[in-house]
């Protein structure tokens, strides 16, 4: 099986200013050479906001956009932006490919610290899905703190990704996390933050990184705007897993999830 090459595009965001961050993510990825995957923040059009007047229809702008930049780089996109479908607002994920199909995530664990369990609506459903013969889980942010979520069962998957907006105030949290969840799920492990201080003056590190089934870290990146290719090799995953099949070991279960109510 062919490499899979993730670019990790880590960056500040305009504060709930879609037309702008969409304008600046055009730039950057403008530049980009041959990738196969451009991973983006969480909200990566908005910030993290909590104001639903920034949401967008499950066709609006931003995704529009990311169909548009997807055909232009042939290559896959995703990230997070805030969606409104009937009286329900959702953090929800997509993938958006370059034939213009789209696969789409709902955040399942909401930020309670913050309001966003007030304004939208749990997910309910994992993703999984398939680019070049690897199986990729994408998440979004606070997903990371939630180990049974993303358990790799029977292999499941061979990529697990986090999009964040994950504060500096809390880095070493991200950054062991990160670490914890490639080495228990035998994956490579993306996980794209945002820099800056956002719109309630909340600084974030970036600290994004790229990490191999055994933890080893291959990019990392902390305060800095960057954008970095990191190619991933199927064969070392492969051998991994053959020499240590810890996977074959874990516990047998079935997460059947209990439905969730907006703000509890």
């Amino acid at each position: 099986m062919k490499d899979l090459r993730i670019t990790l595009l880590q960056s500040a965001l305009h504060w709930e200013d879609i037309p702008a961050n969409l304008e600046m993510f055009s730039a950057k990825i403008s530049g980009i050479a041959e990738t196969d995957l451009i991973v983006l923040p969480e909200t990566f059009t908005t910030g993290f906001s909590m104001n639903p007047a920034f949401a967008e229809e499950p066709n609006g702008l931003g995704v529009q956009w990311m169909k548009k930049t997807a055909a232009e780089k042939n290559c896959v996109i995703t990230g997070s932006l805030m969606i409104s479908e009937g009286v329900q607002f959702y953090n929800r994920l997509y993938w958006v490919r370059p034939d213009g199909t789209i696969s789409t995530y709902d955040k399942r664990h909401l930020f309670s610290l913050s309001e966003e369990p007030a304004f939208f609506t749990h997910g309910e459903k994992r993703l999984i899905v398939e680019l070049n013969g690897w199986k990729v889980c994408p998440l979004v942010c606070y997903d990371l703190r939630f180990p049974v979520w993303s358990r790799n069962l029977n292999a499941e998957y061979d990529v697990l990704i986090y999009v964040a907006n994950w504060p500096e105030r809390r880095a070493q949290a991200w950054k062991y996390l990160l670490i914890a969840r490639a080495i228990e799920n035998q994956c490579y492990t993306i996980g794209v933050n945002r820099v800056g201080n956002d719109g309630n003056d909340v600084y974030h590190s970036g600290d994004s990184m790229a990490l191999d089934p055994l933890g080893n870290v291959l990019y990392h990146q902390q305060h800095e705007e960057d954008i970095f290719t990191v190619s991933l090799q199927y064969e070392e995953l492969k051998n991994w897993r053959e020499q240590l099949p810890f996977l074959a070991d874990a516990d047998d279960f079935e997460l059947n999830p209990i439905r969730k109510i907006k703000g509890h």
